[in-house]
């Protein structure tokens, strides 16, 4: 099976970007509570957040799926290739 590692290395690096951003928000909603800001700016940041993260899921998703698609030769076959992309795309909307 492929790994991240099989992605282009500037792809990672804007994943990794992302999650940092998103590492950023989640810390920052975190010292709202702490500082006991208004309920509805920390769930407007919460939804901020689930929103990248929903995004980022996506674009891996996207990214990993072509991946299987492109290179099925890294899976035992091309009938294992597909079965892959499709289970990540099932997981992914739940």
């Amino acid at each position: 099976m492929p790994s991240i590692e099989c992605l282009p290395d500037q792809e990672r690096k804007d994943f990794l970007n992302r999650l940092k951003r998103i590492e950023g928000q989640a810390r920052g909603i975190q010292k709202m509570i702490e500082e006991g800001r208004d309920c509805m700016d920390v769930i407007q940041q919460v939804a901020s957040t689930k929103s990248a993260l929903a995004s980022l899921s996506g674009e891996m998703l996207e990214a990993y799926a072509l991946h299987c698609l492109r290179h099925p030769d890294e899976f035992p076959s091309h009938d294992a290739a597909v079965e892959q992309a499709v289970r990540a795309i099932v997981r992914s909307g739940r």
